[in-house]
């Protein structure tokens, strides 16, 4: 087993992504950092081919992506057709559509995420599921008192992997670690995302700078088989408050941890 490798989530730079010289110049940066990797998400409008040839003159490879589920549902073949011009295998999804947030829509998307995983998988691509805080509550008789989460685990077909995001496991009051166990073999990817307090509230931060356990967290993940360790942090609202520099403290706190680019 090994660790798995860095990767910049891109949500992270969203708003330096509009358009296609932003986004040459932003991944220009990204590479500077020292990543390697990439995983695609709230980028603006740009060619597909386009985009390919930007990572590829950088030295990044788009190792992920988040899509929606009805782009791999409903438009598979464009959908494997644009993995497969990024020369990525790894799809996925950033959380359950809004209007299946009860324990009836997680029994629903059970056959949703098996069809995806199936529709991909015939292309020899996987379909990863993103969590959030909300997949750890309990929904009682329906889920037979289980959370959200446990259903689309033990319920899916055994094809679904799970791109568990550490920080929005513990602030739903799981132990990120823990649930990595869980979907040992299912998860290629994993979101390295950490949190702290912060005037009272809490905050998301650099990985390394905030409070979640990554001896744990990294030898669960080496365990478990994932491939990329993707960072992730959704706003910069407490110092740094650059982006950019926020990636950059997380990989270099990485790189210390001992997992490779």
């Amino acid at each position: 087993m090994a660790l798995p490798r860095i990767a910049a989530q891109l949500y992270t730079l969203r708003d330096h992504l509009k358009t296609p010289a932003d986004i040459a110049a932003t991944l220009k940066r990204v590479a500077g950092m020292g990543y390697r990797a990439v995983q695609t998400s709230a980028v603006g409008p740009i060619d597909d081919a386009e985009l390919r040839r930007i990572c590829d003159g950088e030295g990044l490879e788009i190792v992920a992506t988040h899509v929606g589920i009805g782009d791999i549902l409903n438009n598979t073949d464009a959908c494997i057709a644009q993995h497969r011009t990024y020369g990525c295998r790894h799809v996925g999804i950033g959380g359950l559509p809004g209007d299946m947030r009860s324990g009836a829509g997680f029994v629903a998307f059970v056959d949703m995420a098996s069809q995806a995983a199936l529709k991909l998988a015939a292309a020899d691509m996987t379909f990863s599921y993103h969590n959030h805080h909300f997949e750890l509550e309990r929904f009682g008789p329906e889920t037979g008192d289980r959370t959200g989460l446990q259903v689309l685990i033990e319920d899916t077909d055994p094809r679904v992997c799970f791109e568990i995001d550490t920080y929005w496991i513990q602030a739903g009051g799981g132990d990120p670690a823990a649930w990595i166990k869980k979907v040992a073999g299912r998860c290629p990817l994993l979101h390295y995302k950490d949190g702290t307090f912060f005037n009272g509230g809490l905050k998301y931060c650099p990985v390394g700078y905030g409070n979640l356990p990554w001896e744990r967290i990294n030898k669960a993940a080496e365990a478990a088989g994932a491939e990329y360790a993707i960072v992730e942090q959704d706003t910069c609202d407490m110092p740094p408050t650059d982006p950019f520099e926020a990636l950059g403290l997380s990989l270099y706190n990485l790189k210390a941890m001992g997992l490779p680019t």
